[in-house]
């Protein structure tokens, strides 16, 4: 098959754009990076500089398409299925770019903010650092809670991007900084999230590694 996605099972933004190659059932072949293997690194290096993934190689265009949302609009357009991902009508068009930006700046950004610094070595901590990510993080619950209340999915009553953006986001973020209590309507999206197969099956597939998931204090 053409489409070799460079990834990790754990990976949060792996965790995206996998999302939208489930929702769909579009083939291809899924190759994991130990980032801490200097030979496999060097493979992600050689096609993305940056050496983050998710990168995906479509060896029948001749392309390298990096970072998740826009892997996500690449499928959308070459490889497209039964969900689309980015509408056709351009005010939901924003709205669902939008809340795809929302969702990866404001919740997942901070909550690898916190989830990093659990890794640093003692002395290395950033403790102002993981308080700001939390109090912002705070911010973004209390929008998406009241978007929430009246909304089926992130961006309207259609899966899409955004929910592929904000799946994961919501994920880990509930294991940095807890919402279920005080959020009652974001809670119940992460449910429904995790209810679609498409999310439910990347799930099952990170399940091993789930220990490898740095714990806070």
């Amino acid at each position: 098959m053409p489409l070799t996605l460079y990834m990790h099972p754990l990976s949060s933004y792996c965790h995206k754009a996998l999302i939208a190659f489930h929702e769909n059932a579009t083939p291809f072949t899924a190759m994991s990076v130990d980032l801490g293997d200097p030979d496999e690194r060097a493979v992600l290096l050689k096609l993305w500089g940056v050496g983050k993934f998710p990168v995906l190689q479509d060896a029948a265009r001749g392309e390298v398409v990096p970072e998740s949302s826009i892997i996500i609009e690449y499928i959308d357009r070459y490889y497209p299925g039964g969900t689309r991902f980015i509408p056709q009508d351009r005010d939901a068009e924003r709205e669902v770019r939008l809340k795809d930006r929302f969702y990866d700046l404001h919740i997942h950004n901070h909550m690898q903010k916190v989830v990093g610094d659990r890794l640093r070595p003692a002395g290395s901590k950033d403790p102002h650092g993981v308080e700001d990510a939390k109090t912002r993080m705070r911010a973004a619950y209390d929008i998406a809670e009241r978007e929430m209340a009246s909304r089926s999915w992130a961006a309207g009553d259609d899966f899409s991007m955004a929910d592929c953006a904000a799946a994961p986001a919501l994920f880990y973020a509930a294991r940095v900084l807890p919402y279920a209590d005080s959020h009652p309507h974001l809670a119940a999206y992460l449910e429904r999230l995790k209810a679609r197969p498409s999310y439910a099956r990347v799930l099952k597939d990170a399940e091993p590694y789930f220990h490898m998931f740095p714990q806070g204090d």
